[in-house]
């Protein structure tokens, strides 16, 4: 299966390639360069805590390990909280008493839940219109009421049996528990918490990358157990290359469904735009965000559940997985998809009067 797919990103790589060296005449070779263009923003936005996580992971391990020890969950688990790349992922192998454990709390779990958490929710309330936060969070909180269902199928598919899953996510379904509580009652509130939230993640990014370029250029750093700026970049290469077929991929599928979109939207009773935004949402949740206003109700509230789970898989997320453990590829696309889409379908069954 990985092979599989390591294929089709490689011919994405190469329509791309070959459609730039045509001077971009189909619209891949754009694809293609984009790949490239992120690179910047995506060191910007995860080098940082990358570097950071063996420090936080021995620094919070003090407390979070005798806690997860004592209710027997593994301490990796708390890894997955923060995105898979932004430390979810390091943070978890540094912390895991069980390396399977490990792996599936720092890539299936920080690809679900750590990126809704310190990504899609405080990006997408800063991107969204006001009048359309609402939907939003009402898409939100119906996602992860499904998140169960991709966190259970990426478990399975990792190794771990039902009742280890089950057991190992208790603090993360309490976590989500209480976020979909304080999103129905206190909806205000919560979304100036996620922005403040997002803002301390990005403090907390930039003085990890500032304190491994001082420790690269001068070999000296304050902060014990900083890992090194090259290792980051090393996995930033990796995510890049992953995009170059990604990318290139992901709109030749998106303009192979387009006539399937608009017929599918109909029978679904939703705007093509809706569906376009779920498939452009695999590949990064920023176009979603941007077509939010042309949706209809129904839609905002399907895409914004679709997105606790799917956001990112065809790139960011793939790639880092296939950069550190190329082995966890099927449960983190098994994990994203099922979430995803049970996502999605719970929050058209509950909008199902709504256009």
């Amino acid at each position: 299966m990985n092979q599989i797919l390591m294929v089709i990103i490689a011919g994405g790589a190469v329509l791309g390639g070959i459609d730039r060296l045509l001077g971009n005449r189909l619209g891949y070779g754009d694809k293609f360069e984009e790949g490239f263009r992120l690179l910047g923003p995506t060191a910007l936005s995860m080098a940082g805590m990358i570097c950071l996580a063996p420090a936080l992971a021995d620094a919070l391990g003090r407390l979070i390990v005798p806690f997860y020890k004592a209710i027997g969950v593994d301490p990796s688990m708390f890894g997955g909280v923060f995105a898979i790349d932004m430390g979810g992922y390091q943070m978890a192998k540094e912390l895991a008493v069980d390396g399977r454990i490990g792996s599936y709390g720092g890539i299936v779990v920080s690809a679900i839940f750590g990126c809704t958490l310190v990504f899609t929710i405080p990006v997408g309330m800063g991107m969204i219109q006001k009048e359309d936060k609402s939907f939003f969070a009402k898409g939100i909180m119906l996602g992860l009421a499904a998140m169960p269902a991709g966190l259970l199928a990426g478990g399975i598919l990792s190794g771990l049996s039902l009742k280890e899953c089950i057991h190992q996510n208790i603090p993360v379904f309490i976590s989500a528990l209480l976020l979909l509580l304080g999103l129905w009652r206190i909806q205000d509130k919560m979304i100036k918490g996620f922005c403040i939230f997002a803002g301390g993640i990005r403090a907390l990014v930039t003085v990890g990358l500032v304190l491994a370029a001082v420790k690269s250029l001068c070999g000296w750093c304050p902060v014990p157990g900083l890992a090194p700026i090259e290792e980051a970049m090393s996995v930033v290469s990796s995510i890049g290359v992953v995009l170059l077929g990604s990318l290139p991929a992901a709109e030749l599928l998106r303009r192979l469904l387009e006539p399937v979109f608009s017929r599918l939207g109909k029978m679904l009773k939703l705007k093509p735009q809706s569906l376009t935004g779920m498939l452009l949402g695999l590949v990064s949740a920023i176009p979603a965000f941007s077509m939010y206003k042309d949706m209809d109700s129904k839609g905002k509230v399907a895409v914004g559940a679709f997105l606790v789970s799917g956001t990112s898989l065809l790139a960011a997320h793939m790639g880092f997985t296939v950069s550190v453990e190329p082995e966890m590829l099927t449960p983190l696309l098994a994990g994203k998809i099922c979430g995803a889409l049970a996502g999605a379908v719970l929050a058209m069954y509950f909008q199902r009067k709504s256009y």
